[in-house]
């Protein structure tokens, strides 16, 4: 330790002269680690506001403030409670929150201008794969639509007007569901109307018939099968396993200006998604917090049988499904991938939210902020992946790389 204090007097000097980021730029991330321990890159905002949306998935920066793993790096969250996706987009976008818990595909619909008025974004990190799911009504499963293919002969058979809702236009609900409509042969631009609807919502919609089908995340999935009303069709996780869902986002302003302050939030709630997946008894201590009616405001047995991978589809079948949701898994959920953003690009331009093809990789690029991830992950002492790009099958089986993203989006026989 001795030896390291005229490094750290150094670093600290030159940091006051020059300004924090500016030096940190210039030090080798081991080095940088140790400065920042030092407190010479302290966070430069020290109370921040995160928005969140009543779900499961929200756990991580609920627990970050909770279990105060916040305070371990010199922050103070504070978890607000937002009403709607819109709500959050706008709050974002005015500066009115800090950060979100926000629809991965929200921040790039910000981005791109076609989710809401335009501004540069920032993915800071994935907060969770899988452990969404698609309702389909009681009385559909009634009539025999149970999963994709007897829903599409249901469709088919028994023609009318058939309302699905998803929770936000350019959010990954939306995606998951056009996508699993089209992968059996549903158009969801033409077969379907399809509505928007907040996720705390969905189940009182259905509950008096508003629609016959909705794609949200837990618990809302499973709080619809306990009150009698809906059936799992199938999990998100099943349409693509390990599949991006919520991310950790901000403004690219807030980037610039706080850099420090986003390395201590991804550090902070990185360690919270950590400590979540250590135990059985970490993740009942977190159903029990985030079912308070200050977060999610349900039961807890709606929340802990599925954050266990202990599902049931409400017609008697029940299965433990090992690719339930999860916040860590050795830093593979949080990578910010360029694929994973650059997937969303892909299905706005195939259902006609993009008129033209962007340039996929520099648009991910510029919002997945990898560097700024990296350095927070080493702060929390967390495994991230090498690998900014990866591969996945979905549950139409097509292999999805990064690599062709034009292609990819004009390869899908059902496109707008």
């Amino acid at each position: 330790m001795a030896s390291d204090a005229p490094r750290r007097r150094f670093l600290k000097q030159t940091a006051a002269t020059l300004g924090g980021a500016a030096i940190m730029s210039l030090v080798p991330p081991g080095i940088r680690q140790a400065a920042w321990a030092a407190g010479s890159d302290a966070p430069e905002k020290k109370e921040v506001k995160v928005g969140f949306i009543p779900l499961t998935d929200c756990a991580s920066v609920v627990m970050a403030s909770v279990m105060e793993f916040d305070k371990k790096y010199g922050i103070k969250i504070t978890p607000t409670k937002e009403a709607s996706w819109a709500s959050v987009r706008d709050k974002l976008v005015n500066g009115d929150i800090d950060f979100a818990h926000v629809l991965y595909g929200l921040i790039y619909g910000v981005q791109m201008g076609i989710g809401g008025p335009r501004k540069d974004m920032a993915v800071l990190m994935n907060l969770n794969h899988n452990g969404q799911a698609i309702t389909l009504s009681k009385k559909l499963a009634d009539k025999g639509a149970v999963d994709g293919a007897s829903l599409q002969k249901l469709m088919t058979t028994d023609r009318r007007d058939y309302t699905f809702a998803q929770t936000f236009p350019t959010g990954t609900h939306a995606m998951w569901l056009y996508y699993w409509l089209a992968s059996y042969g549903i158009d969801p631009m033409k077969d379907a109307k399809v509505i928007t609807v907040p996720p705390p919502q969905m189940v009182a919609n259905m509950r008096v018939g508003n629609m016959d089908g909705y794609c949200v995340g837990e618990p809302w999935g499973h709080r619809a099968i306990a009150d009698g009303i809906g059936i799992t069709a199938v999990t998100t996780q099943d349409i693509w396993k390990d599949h991006p869902e919520k991310a950790l986002g901000t403004s690219a302003d807030f980037v610039a200006k706080y850099p420090n302050t986003c390395r201590a939030v991804i550090a902070a709630v990185m360690e919270a998604g950590k400590w979540i997946d250590a135990s059985l008894l970490n993740k009942n201590k977190m159903a029990e917090t985030v079912a308070d009616k200050a977060y999610v405001n349900t039961s807890v047995d709606v929340i802990n049988q599925r954050i266990l991978g202990r599902y049931q589809n409400g017609l008697g079948k029940t299965w433990d499904d090992p690719n339930h949701m999860k916040f860590y898994s050795d830093g593979a959920v949080n990578m910010p991938y360029l694929s994973d953003g650059m997937w969303f690009l892909t299905q706005h331009k195939r259902w006609g939210l993009l008129k033209e093809h962007p340039d996929y990789l520099a648009v991910a690029t510029k919002v997945n902020q990898i560097e700024l991830f990296k350095q927070g992950a080493a702060l929390a002492k967390a495994t991230v992946p090498k690998e900014t790009t990866r591969t996945s099958k979905l549950i139409d089986g097509t292999v999805w790389d990064g690599k062709n993203p034009k292609a990819y989006a004009e390869g899908f026989k059902v496109k707008v």
